[in-house]
């Protein structure tokens, strides 16, 4: 049963991590609006079930003002909510404060923070101060660091981060070990009204038909990318639709992101943005 909307209040970003998965960066486009943010909410109310609502991105803090209104929206309607952000906003401990002080206001259950080498390793750096203040605050944070062994091989690092790396044949990846494509428990929901069951994997656009509708009438066994990857893992969507290179690859998500990104043309509507492709 879906429990978590996690609203995608924007692809654009400050910084163009080679490990994002959804290709972000300074010139990314789709960025919610307020009435936007309201629908998705009051869809995740009909939906029944939705405990919680995340707000991230890209970076969500670019776009302050609709974060803080969204926060409270859907605390008003009695979600819990969390936000992840890289913490580029905070150019000192006193002024991260100001910018923490409404999310602490609106009880923001928790703040996840990118902190590793890609966003910044010096003690001054913008996230580290972020943390502080933080914790000084005493608010619900949490630490995304990602390293060499933590990457998953989708989005941009697939581009920039694969190679040189140990190859495996398409045969050895024989299941999704990190979604639940059958019953998703989470999705993603862009602005422009994707909703993504792992990056760039759409079950259907929520400005076209209702949240509601979209779980109702989605079958995994039906959906041309979702069913061979429940039947047997990128192997069998590679087997089924002709592996993208003979070179072998990293992991899982490796082979899956370049397959579907090879059937973009073919199924627009159920691989998009092309932007978390790295195209367009």
């Amino acid at each position: 049963m879906l429990s978590q909307i996690h609203i995608l209040l924007t692809y654009g970003c400050t910084f163009e991590c080679d490990h994002c998965f959804l290709y972000c960066s300074p010139r990314s486009k789709g960025t919610f609006t307020r009435a936007r943010i309201a629908k998705v909410l009051d869809q995740a109310c009909e939906m029944g079930g939705v405990e919680w609502i995340y707000f991230e991105g890209g970076e969500p803090f670019l776009y302050y003002p609709q974060m803080v209104e969204g926060l409270r929206m859907a605390r008003d309607m009695g979600f819990a909510t969390g936000v992840v952000t890289n913490g580029y906003w905070a150019t000192s401990e006193e002024d991260a404060e100001i910018w923490l002080r409404p999310l602490a206001e609106l009880d923001v259950a928790d703040i996840s923070f990118s902190d590793d080498a890609l966003h910044g390793s010096s003690e001054t750096a913008p996230v580290k101060m972020a943390i502080a203040a933080a914790e000084k605050m005493g608010l619900p944070l949490g630490v995304i660091r990602v390293d060499g062994e933590k990457v998953k091989f989708r989005g941009r690092a697939v581009d920039k981060l694969s190679a040189g790396l140990p190859r495996h044949p398409a045969s050895h990846f024989g299941e999704c070990p990190y979604e639940d494509l059958q019953s998703p428990d989470r999705v993603h929901v862009d602005s422009f009204g994707n909703v993504q069951v792992c990056q760039g994997l759409v079950i259907g656009n929520m400005w076209e038909r209702p949240l509601a509708r979209i779980f109702a009438e989605y079958d995994a066994t039906t959906h041309a990318i979702c069913a061979p990857l429940t039947e047997g893992g990128p192997a069998r969507l590679a087997g089924l639709f002709g592996a993208p290179s003979d070179e072998g690859y990293v992991d899982a998500c490796h082979l899956c992101f370049l397959t579907r990104r090879a059937l973009l043309e073919r199924y627009p509507d159920l691989l998009a943005p092309r932007q978390v492709y790295g195209l367009d």
